[in-house]
């Protein structure tokens, strides 16, 4: 590539970048494409080895990575983003319309529950629910608080899931319709509680847990098993064991 093109496709994606949602690696990528993201421009310092991946680990994109990934000069990638996955390919992409997720989140009846974190404060950890939400066919995940959902280090956490469910951020008095199940320690075991289709399931910040706001509005109050002493568990390993206990897409028979 001549310093002149490489030097045009910088200048593309700088255009671009204010507006759009950075997907840092080839997973990210790979998922977002998968589920329907408009992926405005691709770019990468090694086309060959973006495409090897693909053939490898997600045929069903070869071609449609053969058209669009752009090789740029290493030093221009980090110049784009400064801190390259391993993977060596990046992509900037159309945000999830906020309409859509909003008739989503707010639809009745639902097959499965709203995950809703309540004033999380470590963006790989919601990164981590999104992409639990997403394996698990959630209808979405909404944050309450000041983190924005859709922050870059959270799309890198989630590989790319943020376009397989609805995620957004809500108030308290914007949350979706649905009986709120609450995740405290002074609730009912959850192995006596069966988590209905169209619940919210909510789980306090990793630090001080649920907001007495939140817990004043729950229909019910649920605790996961735990041993004596043990303070708490991770946030995205709770989510987790609650969706596990929900139940999760249905099972699909090995090929």
């Amino acid at each position: 590539m001549t310093e002149d093109v490489a030097g045009a496709v910088v200048r593309q994606w700088r255009e671009a970048e204010p507006d759009a949602v950075l997907l840092d690696g080839f997973h990210a990528l790979k998922h977002a494409l998968r589920f329907g993201a408009e992926v405005r421009l691709t770019v990468t310092s090694d086309r060959q080895a973006v495409l090897a991946l693909a053939r490898e680990l997600a045929d069903d994109l070869s071609g449609v990575l053969a058209e669009s990934v752009v090789e740029i000069p290493a030093r221009a990638l980090r110049e784009l983003v400064p801190r390259v996955h391993t993977t060596a390919v990046a992509a900037l992409a159309v945000r999830r319309d906020a309409a859509a997720n909003a008739q989503t989140l707010s639809r009745l009846p639902r097959l499965s529950p709203i995950v809703v974190l309540d004033n999380p404060r470590n963006l790989g950890n919601v990164g981590a629910v999104v992409r639990l939400a997403a394996g698990f066919g959630a209808t979405g995940v909404v944050t309450t608080g000041d983190m924005d959902p859709w922050h870059p280090n959270v799309v890198r956490a989630g590989a790319g899931l943020h376009y397989a469910t609805a995620v957004e951020h809500r108030s308290l008095d914007e949350l979706p319709p649905g009986p709120l199940y609450v995740l405290d320690p002074e609730g009912e075991d959850i192995r006596s509680v069966e988590v209905p289709d169209d619940a919210l399931i909510a789980f306090g910040s990793e630090r001080h847990g649920i907001s007495p706001e939140l817990r004043s509005r729950a229909t019910r109050l649920v605790a996961l098993p735990m041993r004596p002493q043990v303070s708490s568990y991770n946030l995205a390993t709770s989510v987790a064991m609650t969706l596990f206990h929900w139940g999760g897409p249905p099972a699909v028979a090995p090929a």
